[in-house]
């Protein structure tokens, strides 16, 4: 199987107030490309801690962590930022949508900075909000939109980029148990239809029991591995 994320013995540690935090403890993993993984654990385990490092949003401070290969600690900014625009898609719990922008110019904002052309953006924006089922509210902007609709924009936003691993960040966390079942359907489809790979942070425990692989967390280590 091809690696999608390794990390070994990864730490990160950050000051406050003259002292230490250990957010991570020498964490070891390894997902193969493909995998539906989710993270699980109490609140202040390290959860988002590990998510911002896999997802190159921070670097560790010590270990080796690689992304489809790449060793993070030795990538410049540049680096780093042409990693997560070419290989790392995110949905956060929050949406992140702009609120004067329509639905198709939010899911097209990424594949700006990728250099795609236009009318291209405008293709394959359309096409992945299609994909969610809001190709009637292309024009809409998010104040337009449920939640649930939001989360989907999201969603799409996040896959127009055809990244090789998607974070979701509690995805359903802002949404009625309904909704969310029905945002959690739409991600194992487009898991299961295109092969990427996804690693989801949660506290909903039917969310992640439908997962092919759940790691537990707790004071910065993982104590659990079920596949």
């Amino acid at each position: 199987m091809t690696v999608a994320v390794e990390a070994i013995g990864v730490t990160r540690t950050y000051p406050l107030e003259g002292l230490e935090v250990h957010a991570l403890r020498g964490v070891d993993l390894r997902i193969d490309a493909g995998e539906f993984v989710a993270i699980v654990g109490p609140s202040g385990s390290g959860k988002s801690t590990l998510m911002h490092l896999l997802g190159c949003l921070d670097k560790p401070s010590g270990g080796s962590l690689r992304i489809g290969g790449r060793e993070v600690a030795s990538l410049n900014e540049n680096e780093l930022a042409t990693l997560r625009n070419e290989t790392i898609g995110f949905v956060f719990q929050s949406f992140q949508l702009l609120a004067r922008t329509t639905a198709v110019d939010n899911v097209a904002l990424p594949l700006v900075y990728g250099g795609v052309g236009r009318r291209e953006r405008r293709d394959r924006a359309v096409a992945a909000l299609t994909a969610v089922g809001l190709e009637h509210r292309l024009s809409h902007r998010p104040a337009q939109m449920s939640g649930g609709e939001q989360q989907r924009v999201a969603i799409a936003r996040a896959f127009a980029t055809t990244p090789a691993v998607l974070f979701a960040d509690e995805p359903t966390g802002n949404l009625d148990a309904r909704t969310g079942e029905r945002v959690a359907d739409l991600l194992f489809a487009l898991n299961a239809e295109q092969g990427t790979t996804l690693i989801l942070v949660t506290h909903d425990e039917r969310m992640a029991s439908r997962c092919g692989r759940r790691l537990h967390l707790d004071a910065g280590r993982i104590v659990g591995d079920e596949r």
